[in-house]
């Protein structure tokens, strides 16, 4: 699925200039023109990034990162702070409300997608095509391959996602809220006995080669994935 990129601007010439470039990198644009409309933005559906200006009609980008970074929801959100403002003490203040990169004005569209990769990459580790192998279970992200040994087991799209998502933290209680968020995405609405439902159908999938035991109900808590 193509990262949403949330581009905070109210200068429509650099606002459509951004758009246009990051629908050329493959990533889908979502426009706002002040933090009010921002605000309804990911109230509806959690972005994956923010390009977000300084100055706005209504409310600094400074404030607004400020509470995006107070609130749990948003608090891990990528935040990149664009801004005519280039003093060391500027960046500093923008980094100090809780910014990820920080760019001035005027910059380059290929320097912009080179951030935006980048800080992508750092903020969705489960979204990496390395295999991942864990008690003799492994899974290809880039083959849609689950094996164990010479056993190739067969799962849904959906059991896969939800598989790799728990490989890839192994040991820790996810919350159902938390895989809902993780496999299913902020955007998409669908109650958490959901989770139940696909858990039940991936151990299913894994009880050929036995793995089905590596997936750990937490009474009150979520479910965990056991290292070994």
């Amino acid at each position: 699925m193509n990262a949403k990129v949330l581009i905070i601007e109210d200068e429509p010439a650099i606002r459509e200039l951004i758009a246009v470039n990051i629908r050329h990198a493959g990533y889908t644009p979502i426009l706002a023109v002040d933090a009010a409309s921002a605000r309804r933005q990911i109230d509806a559906a959690l972005p994956d990034l923010i390009l977000l200006d300084w100055m706005l009609p209504d409310q600094s980008g400074v404030e607004l990162t400020r509470r995006l970074r107070a609130e749990a929801r948003t608090r891990d959100l990528p935040i990149i702070l664009l801004t005519a403002r280039a003093e060391e003490s500027d960046k500093l203040q923008g980094f100090d409300s809780g910014a990820d990169d920080y760019m001035t004005k005027p910059f380059s569209p290929r320097e912009l997608l080179a951030r935006v990769r980048a800080l992508l990459r750092r903020s969705a580790p489960e979204a990496s095509q390395d295999p991942v192998e864990i008690g003799g279970l492994r899974l290809e992200p880039d083959t849609f391959r689950v094996t164990a040994g010479e056993q190739t087991l067969k799962l849904g799209p959906t059991e896969f996602r939800l598989l790799h998502y728990l490989m890839r933290y192994p040991d820790r209680v996810l919350s159902r809220g938390k895989l809902l968020d993780g496999v299913w995405g902020d955007h998409v609405f669908i109650e958490e006995r959901t989770v139940d439902v696909h858990i039940r159908r991936l151990r299913l999938a894994l009880q050929p080669s036995g793995h089905e035991r590596l997936i750990e109900t937490v009474r009150g808590g979520g479910y965990r994935f056991l290292p070994a």
